[in-house]
């Protein structure tokens, strides 16, 4: 009797481990800023810093996904927001990730303080709805890197979504040179219940060279932009 009480104790607390989504790259003050409902940017430059697990299906394809980029730079948003009263939460943000053209609205400050928008335009190309994936093919516009094609792809289960956009083109920096190939940008954001919260989770990154003279700028104005989308879409709740 003792034998089985222990093997089941062992199996609660492996249960428990693996359903655990934060490994623990997530720091204790980390997690009392989320307990406080603040959001946690979390520069990290590589996956192996990632502080997502592999706790389900949707959390380990986005981690490969992220690993496939390689890449050189990249950073985390993190936040909680209560589920209760909130629980149709999955299919706001499926129909704001959906309006592209609305993406047009997100303000962005430059570095040195300059106030614009993030995209100066944003269509949708070509699109494909099954019962729980929406496949878009999308244009924007962002300077200073011009128009950007985008693969994205929006899959909604019960309390969860799941969302990736990648470029398909070659990207060029104020049309002097080039910095990215297609493949090499993405954006991700998940979206999953965890006990009595919603985590919002978004991840970012590019694949980009280290051009001499111009690294950090091209570092800067990529994850500034990546992390200016995912500030605004998290704070619309």
């Amino acid at each position: 009797m003792k034998k089985i009480k222990i093997i089941i104790s062992l199996i609660i607390t492996a249960s428990s481990l693996f359903a655990n989504p934060f490994n623990d790259k997530l720091t204790d003050e980390e997690k009392d800023s989320l307990n406080k409902g603040e959001i946690v940017i979390k520069n990290i430059d590589s996956p192996k810093n990632m502080c997502l697990s592999g706790f389900s299906k949707d959390a380990q394809m986005l981690i490969d996904t992220t690993k496939n980029v390689k890449p050189k730079y990249l950073a985390e948003v993190i936040q909680y927001k209560p589920y209760k009263g909130n629980e149709n939460y999955a299919q706001v943000l499926e129909e704001m990730l959906y309006h592209v053209e609305d993406f047009t609205d997100i303000p962005y400050v430059t570095s040195s303080g300059g106030q614009y928008h993030l995209y100066e335009s944003a269509e949708i190309l070509e699109e494909n709805k099954s019962e729980n994936m929406t496949k878009l093919k999308v244009r924007i516009y962002m300077d200073p890197f011009a128009n950007v094609y985008q693969d994205m792809d929006i899959y909604k289960g019960e309390e969860v979504l799941l969302y990736t956009a990648k470029n398909t083109n070659k990207l060029r920096y104020r049309d002097e040179f080039d910095c990215l190939g297609p493949g090499k940008m993405l954006t991700c954001i998940y979206l999953f219940r965890e006990g009595e919260n919603w985590v919002f989770y978004a991840v970012g990154g590019v694949n980009a060279p280290h051009i001499p003279f111009f690294t950090e700028r091209i570092r800067r104005s990529f994850m500034n932009r990546i992390n200016t989308f995912c500030n605004y879409i998290f704070k619309k709740f």
